[in-house]
């Protein structure tokens, strides 16, 4: 699936994230296929039910690669998720939507690296 991004170049405020060096040693120790189980299990466990807890505030800006992919890519909370991909708040998130987050994340990481 090709994921284009360019619409946040755009965004003063997703535009402004990007990789650390450490966050690139930890992708290069970890792996990319590590990185994206990591992804899947955060928006499961953070985003996938229909009211997640603390919404809006459950992403930290820092702490993992995928933290900072979610917020330069609109997939950190349920809003941005509704604003920016079309994907409405109030229900729990299909395994297809899952996979197509996890997908945003990755192709940002991945032309991040």
């Amino acid at each position: 699936m090709l994921i284009n991004l360019d619409k946040f170049k755009n965004s003063k405020f997703r535009s402004k994230f990007n990789l650390k060096e450490k966050d690139l040693i930890y992708i290069q120790e970890k792996g990319l296929e590590t990185i994206k189980n990591h992804a899947k299990d955060f928006i499961t466990n953070r985003l996938a039910p229909a009211f997640p807890q603390n919404d809006g505030k459950q992403t930290p800006f820092r702490g993992h690669p995928v933290f900072i992919a979610q917020h330069a890519t609109a997939t950190c909370c349920r809003g941005c998720l509704e604003k920016w991909w079309k994907i409405p708040k109030g229900r729990t998130l299909s395994e297809k939507e899952i996979e197509f987050i996890v997908e945003i994340i990755m192709t940002w990481i991945s032309q991040n690296c």
